[in-house]
This record gives C-alpha cells, structure tokens and sequence, in this order.
C-alpha cells in the first residue's frame, strides 16, 4: 500500500500553472475512468438481468426505495471519505470505486427502463447532460469567479429534495416534472460548484476526491434530465 504525507500538495489557485494543468488533467482522467466503468456496470447489470431484478424488488414496496435511499447515502458518506483519504491512495481509489458501483446499481432500473421503453430518449438524455456539463465547465473556467458560495445553498437545497423525496414515498404521491425540472437546477448548480472547486479550493493531490465529486454531481445532472425527459415523453 502508498502512504502519503498528510501535509503534501497546495491549493490549485497557489500552485503553479503546469501543477494547475497536472491536477486538472488527472482529475478529468479519473472522471473519464469512473464514467467507462459505470457505463459497463450498467451494460453488465442490463445484460444480466440484475437491473429488472432490482426494479421488481423496488417496485414491490415503497418502504425499499427508503431502505435502498438510506443505503445509498451511507455508501455514498464513506466513499466521499475515503476518496479524500490523505494516507492511502489506494483507500482514494477505493472510495472512487465505490461510488460508482453504487451510483450504477441506484440508477439501474431507470436506465433499464428507459433502454427498453424509449432508448431514443435515454440516448438524448445522455446527449442533453453532456451538452449540460461541457456549457457548465466552460464557464466555470472562463468566468474567473469561485463559486464554492453556493455550497451551503446546495446543503440546503440537498437537504429539502431529500425531504421532499422521502414524503412523496411515505405518503405515495408523484414529484411530477416540475420537480424533476427543478432537480436538473439544482444538479446543473452542483456541477459547477464541483467544478469551480476544482480550480479554487482542492489541494493538488486531491485528483481521485475532485473527480468523484464531479462524477456525483454529473450522475446526479444525468439522472434527472432522464427523468425529465422519459416524464414528458410518457415513459415514467
């Protein structure tokens, strides 16, 4: 196992401009990474018939999404934790990991559903949050501005649509597009908060943390412009 010394790298903003470009270039590398392995989790999850056993398990009771919502968000807590590891990469890469296999298995019978049902829409969707993240990124660095202010409105924000998901369960009533539509706000707001702490606030061996929060926030983004879509479309 790599150790490494808890007091390495400096902020992105300090560092010089060939450190800048290192640590952008490893954080977006990962990223890449982590989007090849949770697109052939999902194949693999499709092909196996594990995302239509999923659904079916979900959809026999609405106390599972709960179960499987406060699953999530413990997996997702203790792969952030270890991604930001400062005394094993391997723990970094492990928190990577993690998370995408999570987020694959969380996403998997929506995609199963849309690929199934209307894979024109699945494929614009992907299309749409691509579109979504390279308008985002790009004004992130252009813009010269630190957005890291919007971490505490997302912290709310979170926290209110996590409320609102949980009633919708319990008391069995439909979100509607309007909160899907709101939802794609909200991503779209993280993205570029994620991206923003990129350039401004992660020190430069914080590669494998940067990417997964992007990745999070782009899964996030892509999740609900599928649910926006398939909504309008009849699919949902």
């Amino acid at each position: 196992m790599s150790y490494l010394d808890i007091n390495s790298g400096q902020v992105v903003a300090n560092a010089s401009e060939e450190a800048r470009a290192a640590f952008i270039r490893r954080t977006y590398l990962h990223l890449g990474g982590a989007i090849v392995a949770f697109v052939g989790l999902e194949y693999l999850m499709i092909q196996s018939g594990i995302a239509q056993q999923f659904a079916a398990v979900l959809g026999a009771s609405k106390w599972m999404w709960l179960l499987v919502m406060a699953g999530y968000m413990g997996i997702s807590y203790l792969a952030d934790n270890w991604a930001r590891s400062a005394i094993s990469r391997e723990k970094q890469y492990m928190g990577l990991g993690l998370y995408a296999v999570a987020f694959a298995f969380i996403i998997s019978p929506m995609i199963y559903r849309a690929a199934t049902t209307a894979p024109d829409v699945l494929m614009n969707a992907v299309i749409v949050t691509g579109a979504l993240v390279a308008g985002l990124t790009f004004t992130a660095f252009t813009s010269k501005v630190n957005f890291s202010f919007l971490g505490r409105s997302l912290m709310i924000g979170g926290f209110v649509a996590m409320g609102i998901i949980v009633a919708a369960i319990i008391f069995d009533f439909s979100l509607g597009v309007w909160f899907s539509g709101a939802m794609i706000l909200f991503a779209a707001a993280s993205v570029l908060y994620s991206t923003s702490n990129i350039i401004h606030e992660y020190h430069t061996d914080q590669h494998v943390a940067a990417s997964l929060s992007l990745f999070s926030s782009i899964g996030l983004l892509f999740w609900y412009v599928l649910q926006f879509m398939m909504s309008l479309g009849g699919g949902d």
